[in-house]
C-alpha cells in the first residue's frame, strides 16, 4: 500500500487494483489524475500540471471537467491506452468512489471515426512451431466491433494458417487485439500484427481463453443452440476466442453486451483471397504513401450514410465467389442506374439516416442520450418512407432491393418510432439531468408537475413588476444564482425605499442584494419541484433508453439494410457518372474486357482504353513495353476489373466477360524494409514464393517484374523459372510486366504464353508512349527517355545515348575520367575478356581488344594471370565473339553455354 493518505491515497490505491495504463478519477466537478498519470496526461494532452501534497510529499495532479471527460478519453485511447475511469458516488456518510469501466482501444463507443472499430482476439491450437511450417496448427480469430455490435468468427487450419490469420487481421485492421496463450508468446507473429495493423496488444487472462469457460460464455451471450446453427460445435479455437472478446467486453464495463445480438462465422472459402500485399498494391483503401484519396475506396464512395460507407469497404476488402449473391447486388445496381430519379430521391432520404447500429451499441451501454433516441426515433421513421419508394418504382419494385427493405421487422420499427416521437420533444437537450425531454401528455404526473413548476416560474418573473408598482423603486429585478438563490437587487441610489420586509443579504459595489419570505418559499417550492421534474422526466428516459436498448437487434437490422440501399445505390450512381458497364460472370476462365479502364486514374487523366483477353489457351500474358509506358496500370486495372465484377460493381469497360477467381496475387514493386531485416529483394522473392504457394488454377496473378533486385542472369533465372512453374504447375491466369526481354522466347515454346506489349513510337529521336496495347513482343524500354522526362542533367542523357549507341552496335565505351573536363589526353585501357576488368594499353597479350577510345589493338591473348590461352579456350572465345546474344533463342544460348562449360571442364582434366 502507499504512504499517501486523503484523495492522492485513494487515487493510488484504486490504481493499484486495476491493470490499466491510466486511472481518471472523480473529484467533485472533475476528473482527476495524480503522480505518474499526471505527467502522462499532461504530456500526451498538453494539460497543465499542479501539485498535490500528501502525508509529507508532493504528487503531480491534472485534471479536466466533468463533462470533458469523453474527448480526452478519445484522445488517450486513439495513442493506445488504456484508461480506467473512477465514478463518485453518494453514501450515507459522504460519498465513495469506484471504478466502473475500463475504456480501451476496442471497447472506446465514443468515437467520431465512421470506420469500424475492431476488438479482435487470435487463439492458436496444435502446431509444432507455430510458423507457417507448422501444418497441424489451427487459428481460431474473433471480431467484434462493440460500437455497432457486429461480432464475426472464423479458423485457419494447414501449412498457410499463419499467414491466412495475419492476412484476416489486416483485413479487419483492429484496434485492438487480444493474443491467446499460445500466441501473446510467439514474438514472431505478434510483430507481424504491428507492422500490419495500428493495433494495440493487451493481455487478457488465460482463463478467458479456457474451451469450458469460452464455450459457456458463447451460449450465455448467443443462445445454447447457437455454436450448432453457425456451424462453429467443433471450432474450438474459434470459440475460445469468441469467449475471451466476449469476457473483455464484460469485464472492461462497456455495457454493449446487449447489443451483440448475432454471432456469425464466415468461411474464407466463401470470398476472394486478397492478401495483406495484394491490398496494399491495389490501393484498395488507402495509396501507397498511406491516403484515403486516391484509393479505390474513396474513387467509388457516393455513400451518404456513415453505416453506407463501412459496408461498401467490407465489400472492396471481401470481394465475394457466389455467382448467385454477385447476380443480385448487379441486379440492384442496374436498377439503380437505370431509375436515375428514383435513385436520387433514395440518396436524399438516406441522408438524412444516422448510424443505427452504432446507436443501439449507445443504448446498450446507457451512454445514449435523448438526442440519441430521437436519432432513432428519425431514423426508424425513414424506413416507410424509402419502402415506399422501392414499391412505387417499377423498376426497383423488380429488384433485390426489395428483398433487402423485407428483412426488418418494419412493423416493431415503426412502433418503437412512434413511441419515442410521442414521448420526446422535437428537440430534445444534450444532457438528462437537466429536464425539457420529455413531451406534455405523455405522462399525466409529470405534466401536474411541470404545470407546477411553470406555475412558480411565472411567479418569480412577474414578481419583479409587481415589486416596482408597490414600492415605486425603478431599479429593482430579481435573479438567481448558486450561492445567494434567489434575490431581489435595488440600485444603490433607492435603497432608501426599500420596505421593513426586505431582508438584506449582500451588498455590492452600486446595489444590494434582498429576500422576502414568499419568495424564499417559492424557491424551495421551484427546487422540491425541478428536483422531482428532473427525477421523473430521467426515470421516464431510462424505461425509453432500455427499450431501445431491448430492440437493438431491430435497430441493427434496419441499420444494415438502410445501408446496403445506400451502397448500391453509391455503386450505381458512379457507374452512371463514369459510363462503366454490368460485367458478365462466368465460372470458366475467360477474362475478356473491351475498352477497359483503370477506375482510380480515369479520374484523373484522359485515360486510353485497351483490350484484355485470356483464356485456357492464352493464360499466361508476357508485358513488355517502355518504362512508364503504362504496364503496370494495364495490369493492376485487370486486377481491379475482377475484383470490382466480384463485389457486385458495374465496371469501367466497354463490355466484360468475368470468370470468377478464388484469389487475387499481386507482387508490384517492393520497398526496403531494413527495420525488419528484409531488402527490397528480399521482400520481392517473400511476395513470390506467397503467390507460388497460394494462387491456383482460378487464382488471378499480377508480376509486375521478378528478380530486377539482383544479378542480371539471377535474375532472368528467376523470373524464368517462375513462369515455367506458373505455367506448368499452377495454371492461373498471369500478367507478367518485365524488361527482360529474353522471357518473350517463352511465347514460342510454351502453348498457353502470349506476348504483348505497350506501343510506343519513335520518330527523330522523340519518343511518344502510345498507352495502346498491342500483340507480341517489343524490342526496346526507353529507359534513357524515362531519364530525359524525369529531368536527368543533359550531359548525363546525352552520355546515356552514346552509351547506348555503342553497346547495341558491339563497339568498345570510352570510359570518361576527371580529366575529361580540361580536355588534356586520356590513358589508353582496354577491356579484357578474360578477367572482365579494364587494364593498361600495354598489357602483354596476343588477342585483339578495343581501346576505350574505340580504337583496334592488337595484344596478345592471356588469362587474368597473364598467362597465355590454350587453343580450345581461344576457340570458345572465339566462338563467343560470333553469336548474336539479340537474336539467338534463350533456350538455344543455354544449350551453347552448357557444351562450352563441359570443353572448359575437359580441357581443365587434361
Amino acid at each position: 500500500m502507499t504512504e499517501a493518505t486523503g484523495i492522492v491515497g485513494e487515487f493510488l490505491a484504486l490504481k493499484e487494483e486495476t491493470d490499466a495504463d491510466i486511472l481518471a478519477m472523480q473529484c467533485g466537478d472533475f476528473y482527476e489524475f495524480f503522480a505518474e498519470d499526471a505527467e502522462i496526461v499532461a504530456d500526451e494532452l498538453d494539460l497543465k500540471v499542479s501539485q498535490k501534497g500528501s502525508h509529507g510529499s508532493s504528487y503531480p495532479m491534472a485534471g479536466v471537467p466533468l463533462d470533458d471527460l469523453t474527448p480526452y478519453l478519445s484522445a488517450l485511447v486513439e495513442r493506445g491506452y488504456r484508461v480506467a475511469v473512477a465514478d463518485q458516488y453518494e453514501t450515507g456518510d459522504g460519498h465513495a468512489r469506484e471504478i466502473e469501466r475500463v475504456v480501451t482501444p476496442g471497447t472506446h463507443l465514443a468515437t467520431t471515426d465512421d470506420d469500424a472499430q475492431y476488438l479482435a482476439a487470435v487463439v492458436r491450437d496444435g502446431g509444432t512451431d507455430g510458423r507457417q511450417t507448422g501444418d497441424d496448427a489451427t487459428y481460431g480469430i474473433a471480431v467484434a466491433d462493440v460500437t455497432t455490435g457486429q461480432f464475426l468468427v472464423t479458423e485457419q487450419s494447414g501449412a498457410d494458417a499463419t499467414a491466412a490469420a495475419l492476412t484476416e487481421l489486416y483485413k479487419f485492421d483492429p484496434a485492438e487485439v487480444l493474443p491467446g496463450p499460445d500466441v501473446r508468446s510467439d514474438d514472431a507473429f505478434l510483430d507481424e500484427v504491428r507492422e500490419r495493423t495500428d493495433a494495440s496488444l493487451s493481455l487478457q487472462t488465460t482463463e478467458a481463453f479456457a474451451p469450458g469457460r469460452a464455450r459457456h460464455r458463447v451460449r450465455e451471450q448467443f443462445g445454447a443452440e447457437t455454436l450448432e446453427s453457425v456451424g462453429i460445435a467443433d471450432a474450438e479455437a474459434a470459440v475460445r476466442a469468441a469467449g475471451a472478446v466476449i469476457s473483455y467486453v464484460d469485464e472492461t464495463g462497456a455495457g454493449v453486451l446487449a447489443s451483440m445480438t448475432r454471432l456469425q462465422s464466415f468461411d474464407e472459402s466463401a470470398y476472394v483471397d486478397l492478401d495483406a500485399t495484394t491490398q496494399r498494391n491495389l490501393e484498395l483503401t488507402e495509396t501507397m504513401q498511406g491516403d484515403r484519396d486516391g484509393s479505390l475506396f474513396s474513387t467509388v464512395d457516393h455513400t451518404v450514410t456513415s453505416a453506407g460507407g463501412r459496408l461498401l469497404r467490407e465489400w472492396l476488402q471481401r470481394p465475394r465467389r457466389s455467382r448467385g449473391e454477385l447476380t443480385r447486388r448487379q441486379s440492384a445496381v442496374a436498377a439503380l442506374a437505370e431509375a436515375a430519379m428514383a435513385r436520387d430521391q433514395l440518396r436524399e432520404t438516406l441522408g438524412d439516416a444516422y448510424d443505427l447500429e452504432r446507436l443501439a451499441s449507445k443504448a446498450a451501454s446507457g451512454s445514449a442520450d435523448a438526442r440519441d433516441l430521437r436519432a432513432v426515433q428519425e431514423t426508424l421513421a425513414l424506413l416507410p418512407a424509402v419502402g415506399d419508394l422501392i414499391a412505387e418504382t417499377d423498376r426497383l419494385a423488380d429488384s433485390p432491393l426489395t428483398d433487402v427493405l423485407d428483412r426488418p421487422d418494419r412493423e416493431a420499427a415503426a412502433e418503437l418510432a412512434a413511441d419515442l416521437d410521442e414521448a420526446l420533444v422535437e428537440d430534445p437537450p444534450g444532457t438528462v439531468t437537466q429536464g425539457g425531454l420529455i413531451r406534455q401528455g405523455f405522462d399525466a404526473e409529470l405534466d401536474e408537475i411541470i404545470e407546477s413548476h411553470e406555475s412558480a416560474l411565472a411567479w418569480i418573473e412577474e414578481l419583479p413588476e409587481r415589486e416596482k408598482r408597490k414600492t415605486g423603486i425603478t431599479h429593482l429585478s430579481v435573479d438567481r444564482n448558486k450561492t445567494d438563490g434567489y434575490y431581489i437587487q435595488v440600485g444603490k441610489s433607492e435603497t432608501d425605499r426599500v420596505p421593513e420586509e426586505y431582508e438584506q443579504i449582500k451588498t455590492l459595489k452600486n446595489s444590494e442584494r434582498y429576500v422576502v419570505d414568499e419568495l424564499e418559499e417559492r424557491e424551495r417550492e421551484i427546487l422540491r419541484l425541478e428536483e422531482r421534474r428532473h427525477e421523473m422526466e430521467r426515470e421516464i428516459f431510462e424505461r425509453l433508453r432500455d427499450r431501445v436498448a431491448a430492440r437493438a437487434e431491430v435497430l441493427q437490422e434496419t441499420g444494415r439494410a438502410l445501408a446496403e440501399c445506400d451502397a448500391l445505390a453509391s455503386l450505381a450512381a458512379h457507374a452512371v457518372r463514369n459510363d462503366w458497364t454490368r460485367p458478365e460472370l462466368t465460372d470458366g476462365r475467360e477474362l475478356a474486357v473491351e475498352g477497359g479502364r483503370h477506375p482510380v486514374v480515369e479520374q484523373t487523366t484522359q485515360f486510353v482504353p485497351n483490350d484484355l483477353y485470356m483464356d485456357d489457351d492464352r493464360q499466361f500474358l508476357i508485358v513488355t513495353g517502355p518504362n512508364m509506358s503504362g504496364k503496370s496500370t494495364y495490369m493492376r486495372q485487370a486486377a481491379l476489373i475482377t475484383l470490382l465484377a466480384q463485389v457486385g460493381s458495374f465496371v469501367p469497360a466497354r463490355s466484360a466477360r468475368v470468370g470468377l477467381v478464388d484469389g487475387i496475387y499481386t507482387r508490384v514493386g517492393a520497398l526496403d524494409e531494413l527495420a525488419q531485416g528484409r531488402s527490397t529483394f528480399m521482400v520481392e522473392m517473400q511476395e513470390l514464393s506467397n503467390i507460388l504457394h497460394s494462387a491456383t488454377d482460378d487464382s488471378l496473378v499480377i508480376l509486375d517484374e521478378v528478380g530486377r533486385g539482383t544479378a542480371t542472369y539471377d535474375g532472368i533465372s528467376i523470373a524464368w523459372a517462375a513462369t515455367e512453374y506458373l505455367v506448368n504447375r499452377i495454371q492461373a491466369k498471369t500478367l507478367f510486366a518485365t524488361h527482360y526481354h529474353e522471357l518473350t522466347a517463352l511465347g514460342e515454346e510454351l502453348p498457353t504464353v502470349e506476348n504483348v506489349h505497350v506501343a510506343a513510337d519513335e520518330r527523330d529521336g522523340d519518343v511518344t508512349f502510345l498507352r495502346t496495347v498491342e500483340d507480341g513482343p517489343t524490342n526496346r524500354s526507353y529507359g534513357v527517355h524515362v531519364a530525359d522526362l524525369a529531368g536527368v542533367p543533359e550531359p548525363v542523357v546525352d552520355r546515356s545515348r552514346d552509351v547506348l549507341d555503342r553497346l547495341r552496335e558491339e563497339k568498345a565505351i570510352e570510359v570518361q575520367g576527371s580529366d575529361v573536363a580540361d580536355g588534356s589526353e586520356t590513358e589508353q585501357v582496354v577491356f579484357d575478356l578474360g578477367s572482365g576488368e579494364l587494364v593498361a594499353g600495354d598489357t602483354n597479350s596476343s588477342q585483339q581488344q578495343v581501346a576505350t577510345d574505340g580504337s583496334q589493338m592488337e595484344v596478345p591473348a592471356t588469362d587474368s594471370n597473364g598467362q597465355s590461352l590454350d587453343p580450345e579456350t581461344e576457340a570458345i572465345l572465339d566462338e563467343l565473339g560470333d553469336i548474336d546474344v539479340n537474336e539467338t533463342p534463350p533456350v538455344e544460348l543455354m544449350a551453347k553455354v552448357q557444351t562450352w562449360q563441359e570443353q572448359l571442364d575437359d580441357s581443365d582434366a587434361d
